[in-house]
């Protein structure tokens, strides 16, 4: 199985990638490779090497900073994911999507489901739930 996982430096696809390496051909292409703040490159990295999966970890997650570079925010955490998910879609590749509790707005006095509505209350909670969107957009 080739996986494609994005944000291999991070916290999570660190751990991705020790935890995935006995499932397959894994690759992690640096940020300079994959840039997600470049929608069209990012499909075309998933074009060229046509994963099974894609795994991704990546997003802008400066959250305060967000604020101040809203379209940055949006199009690496809901464009380029949007679009990666649209290249899977062709070629029968699935997502495996990382988001974030700030899509939630954090008054549910228990834990939150998949089932809760989203009421997120910054930018960088607004654009993680749209690139939610996007991916289920992208069927």
């Amino acid at each position: 199985m080739k996986l494609l996982v994005t944000g291999a430096t991070g916290q999570i696809g660190w751990q991705l990638l020790r935890t995935l390496a006995p499932l397959g051909e894994v690759i992690a292409p640096s940020r300079a490779e994959l840039d997600l703040s470049d929608p069209d490159q990012a499909a075309h990295v998933v074009r060229d090497i046509q994963p099974e999966v894609v795994l991704n970890a990546a997003a802008y997650t400066v959250v305060d900073k967000a604020e101040s570079e809203p379209e940055l925010a949006r199009i690496v955490n809901a464009l380029a994911p949007g679009r990666i998910a649209q290249e899977l879609a062709r070629t029968g590749g699935l997502m495996i999507h990382y988001s974030t509790d700030y899509v939630f707005d954090g008054t549910k006095l228990e834990p939150y489901t998949e089932e809760d509505a989203t009421g997120p209350l910054n930018v960088y909670g607004r654009t993680k739930r749209s690139g939610e969107q996007a991916i289920v957009d992208s069927g």
